[in-house]
């Protein structure tokens, strides 16, 4: 069993079973075989409980007492993916690793996400056991094995992982960070073609802790991640060992929550990658694992094995998981303190927001407003020029050339467009067009007009923007539809959902740093919860959470993990229903990290059977001067495929195009 650092706390799922007894054990495994058909229930209690370390005691005690090797009656006696699991527990953690990458490279083809995920997430020592049970188990060189199977630069990146020579000193030189930062800045970005030598070096060799102070250097020097860069300068599977490598130097337990989320995600299970590192992780950080998995995902790793899996293997997975920490949103003890470590990095992330659509150089509204007009005149329509100049143009642009369309041609050029468009292209053009804050308000007022709110719309809309894009909106509506924001919204919508909604809109959020004394007041307010009084929980939720500033809450939202052991948005779901707890999540969701709750919207707009086109063209139209570069990176980062790819495969014809020219581009 891996020991953890002196004085780290373990944060394996499995421990050395107390009072263990490796001959009874032996014993009971050779009863629970012996006879027709086995008991599995018997086979899986009692491996799961032990320790790796225990397992090899009790195969030894196994030959010594039946003559008979332990790992081969059990492949005899199971089957299929029980049986892939089980034998996999049974391997000490080297020779495990040795048989998956031997499988990886053996026969037709190569499985190049096991080689992957294995020598990206290993330290040297684990390496170093794992090159030297190859040799045993297969008296074969894996460096030459896997030199034989694979080809170019994500070769010699694995023979480089392969070494075991990474740098582990935590003592990090700033002139080297400066310096890497500039080597991998004039390595992709600044070259004509990709040095990928440099890439290899610096990411296959430096230590953890020198690399994640290259990566905060680099973003602050390129102002992009180096995963964009990574994404922008290599490919195939080069690209994806290196953004590997990446997730592993920011957290190896969230690569690994990534990797068993995507396992189990859509239709049927990657059981390979499931029982790999279910196996692997095991005695080292599952802990860690599922407390990210839950925060990341809002549901725990115990209830997706649980809905994804069956029958005997679906027992041992869960036992092998360790326990469900999110029955009711909890954090297990040790979590809480992760957890309330991602608030304190969150307090402190300063993240540059960027658009996709910036003001295009060399403007001349004269010769757009002209090109416009051309297009629309006459028979038909070319939708490509009408896509091509104001797709490309900023919104301040855009009201020039309406100006400019008027004075030459004495029309209202969004008049125009409106005859020429149709649908959801029309939808989106005019969309552009519109300045920001009417825009905003042309969307409230769509979402409360007719039979039943677009509630959905509201909470979007007024739990996202700032103070000054509040106060713009307000001034729009009354100026549009000569009637106040707030009196439209106590005319459609009541209870508390209406007051929260109003004292959204009346856009008087504080806009200071963080107290942390009055934060700690307000985690107290928010937390206590034992009145049963639900109404009044609400309120005070909502004279915290709609007015307090951003800095503010993060904190409040820090100390709530640390009074109660749960995350303040899992409380709020268990606490609260309906349109109220969907409101109070878009503010924390925001709060938290306002791109990925974009990209969350525009991933549940794009899923499944049907489109959303009105979310789609409203968070597209909304976001692409502010932010959908942020969004972008978002998205890739937690659905592994772009937004250009999703719009790619889910909207068609000039729509789009158009879509895909604000998007800005492929990750």
């Amino acid at each position: 069993m891996a020991k953890p650092a002196q004085g780290a706390k373990y944060r394996g799922s499995v421990c050395d079973f107390p009072d263990f007894n490796p001959s009874q054990d032996a014993e009971t495994l050779y009863n629970a075989m012996k006879g027709f058909g086995s008991d599995k229930e018997a086979i899986l209690e009692l491996i799961i409980s032990r320790s790796n370390r225990q397992r090899q005691e009790i195969c030894q005690n196994y030959k010594s007492l039946y003559g008979k090797d332990l790992i081969a009656d059990l492949k005899y006696e199971l089957t299929g993916k029980f049986e892939r699991l089980i034998v996999g527990l049974m391997r000490p953690p080297a020779y495990a690793d040795a048989k998956e990458i031997k499988d990886a490279i053996s026969g037709i083809g190569t499985d190049e996400k096991c080689l992957i995920e294995i020598l990206a997430s290993r330290t040297n020592e684990q390496i170093h056991q794992l090159v030297a049970a190859y040799k045993d188990a297969y008296e074969r060189d894996l460096e030459a094995d896997i030199t034989g199977d694979t080809s170019g630069h994500f070769r010699k990146m694995l023979v480089v992982l392969l070494q075991g020579t990474r740098e582990e000193d935590d003592v990090v030189s700033e002139d080297l960070v400066q310096q890497d930062v500039q080597d991998l800045y004039e390595a992709g970005e600044l070259k004509w073609g990709t040095d990928e030598a440099q890439f290899i070096y610096i990411l296959g060799n430096r230590s953890k802790q020198h690399l994640r102070l290259v990566f905060d250097e680099y973003l602050k020097t390129t102002g992009k991640p180096i995963e964009a860069s990574i994404r922008g300068e290599l490919s195939g599977d080069f690209e994806k060992l290196m953004l590997a490598v990446v997730k592993c130097v920011r957290s190896t337990a969230e690569y690994f929550a990534e990797r068993l989320f995507k396992a189990m995600k859509g239709l049927g299970t990657r059981d390979n990658t499931l029982i790999r590192i279910m196996v692997s992780r095991s005695e080292l950080d599952m802990l860690d694992i599922r407390e990210i998995f839950r925060t990341k995902y809002e549901k725990s790793l115990y209830s997706m094995i649980k809905n994804d899996t069956s029958g005997e293997y679906k027992k041992a997975l869960l036992k092998l998981c360790g326990g469900d920490d999110d029955a009711a949103g909890q954090f297990f003890p040790e979590a809480a303190q992760v957890a309330y470590q991602m608030w304190e990095l969150s307090a402190v992330a300063r993240v540059e927001l960027k658009g996709t659509v910036r003001p295009a150089g060399d403007f001349n509204p004269d010769a757009d407003a002209k090109a416009l007009r051309k297009a629309m005149k006459g028979l038909g329509t070319d939708e490509d020029t009408i896509i091509d100049i104001i797709a490309h143009r900023s919104n301040a642009q855009r009201q020039q050339i309406r100006q400019t369309f008027k004075s030459h041609f004495g029309r209202d050029l969004m008049a125009d467009l409106k005859s020429e468009l149709s649908g959801d292209l029309a939808r989106l053009i005019l969309g552009l067009m519109m300045p920001p804050a009417h825009y905003d308000a042309k969307q409230l007022k769509k979402a409360m007009e007719g039979a039943g709110t677009d509630e959905k719309a509201l909470i979007e809309i007024l739990a996202t923007r700032t103070n000054a894009e509040i106060q713009a909106i307000k001034e729009a509506y009354k100026e549009d539809y000569h009637k106040s924001l707030e009196d439209a919204l106590s005319s459609d919508t009541s209870g508390h959902f209406k007051r929260i909604l109003i004292s959204l809109a009346t856009g008087n959020r504080e806009e200071g740093g963080e107290d942390r004394e009055r934060a700690r007041e307000d985690a107290q307010e928010m937390a206590d919860t034992s009145s049963g009084d639900k109404s009044s929980l609400e309120t005070r939720f909502m004279m915290i959470l709609c007015t307090r500033s951003y800095p503010h809450l993060r904190r409040v939202f820090q100390e709530f993990v640390k009074m109660t052991n749960y995350d303040v948005e899992h409380t709020i779901k268990k606490e609260m229903s309906g349109d109220v707890r969907d409101v109070f999540v878009a503010i924390v969701q925001s709060v938290k990290n306002k791109p990925l709750f974009f990209a969350d919207k525009l991933y549940k707009s794009m899923k499944g059977a049907g489109t959303d086109e009105k979310t789609l063209t409203r968070i597209m139209v909304s976001r692409s001067e502010i932010d959908l570069l942020n969004i972008r990176r978002e998205f890739i980062e937690k659905y592994d495929k772009s937004l250009h790819q999703a719009i790619e495969g889910d909207t068609s014809g000039h729509f789009l195009k158009a879509l895909l020219a604000i998007c800005g581009g492929e990750d």
